[in-house]
């Protein structure tokens, strides 16, 4: 598997994040859609259904062996990611909080507080955010700090958008102690229980959203923000997308939110224009 096939995974994901990589240049946008081809193999790994536990669990350790030395029988796509990794000076480790965030879900379906589904989400979207910084390119190391943040804003949001879709593979991301808060029983969430507390539940969830998308923008560095346009257009996209979901009152269990693609070309746009 070459870069073509990075390029077909990316199209394919029909992702926010294949749309930011327009702002970049070429060897950026090769070495970035390589590293998110990764990603998104390691992710489908764990959520497929053909798939047992354990095939899991010997596929992603597969992938934990492949990004330190070439391994017999290893995934096509393994060669091209080592390089990404020595090219930009990273470290297996880094790829591999992802792997390790990833097989979370193949145990967890439930978190009781959000310190523990922070974890969660710094492994699967900050983790990736600190390679993807790597490749953009900074001056300033306060930058890893908004890639962090971003990540959080990035997850948690999502985490918003698939609560029904959720629900089908029997997950909950929202904490078990939040839903107590309000009032909110699981059996309530499965039965689609769209009342009151549920809305004042999903609005605490959107206002740490909104506070983490708040943190990255103080975080990012003036010096830096040319650099990191792709990240800026993915927090402009998400947090349109969460303040859409908010002013529809949450109505996640009967609806999949979406921008469409002129909506995620005017914030290409905007943020083109911003960095000039």
């Amino acid at each position: 598997m070459g870069n073509a096939d990075a390029q077909q995974i990316t199209r394919e994901s029909k992702s926010n994040l294949a749309l930011a990589f327009v702002s970049l240049g070429a060897e950026q946008r090769r070495d970035i859609t390589t590293f998110y081809a990764f990603c998104r193999l390691v992710d489908d790994i764990a959520d497929s259904p053909e798939l047992s536990i354990a095939q899991k669990a010997e596929r992603l350790t597969g992938w934990r062996r492949a990004l330190s030395a070439e391994q017999s029988g290893e995934p096509p796509l393994a060669d091209p990611v080592r390089q990404v990794v020595a090219k930009y000076r990273l470290t297996p480790e880094m790829l591999e909080e992802i792997i390790a965030g990833v097989e979370m879900d193949l145990s967890i379906s439930r978190y009781a507080t959000f310190e523990d589904l922070r974890l969660y989400c710094y492994r699967v979207a900050s983790a990736v955010g600190l390679v993807s910084i790597e490749i953009f390119g900074y001056r300033n190391p306060q930058c890893r700090d908004y890639a962090i943040a971003l990540g959080l804003a990035l997850q948690t949001t999502n985490i918003i958008r698939d609560v029904g879709k959720d629900l089908r593979v029997d997950r909950v991301y929202l904490p078990q102690e939040e839903l107590e808060q309000f009032g909110y029983s699981e059996a309530d969430l499965f039965a689609h229980t769209h009342d009151d507390r549920f809305v004042a539940l999903m609005e605490h969830q959107a206002q740490r959203s909104h506070a983490f998308y708040t943190k990255a923008a103080a975080l990012l560095p003036r010096e830096d923000r040319r650099a990191m346009v792709a990240a800026e257009i993915m927090a402009a996209v998400y947090r349109d997308l969460l303040r859409r979901i908010q002013r529809d009152r949450f109505r996640v269990f009967e609806k999949e939110y979406r921008l469409n693609r002129l909506q995620k070309a005017l914030h290409v746009g905007a943020q083109l224009l911003r960095c000039r």
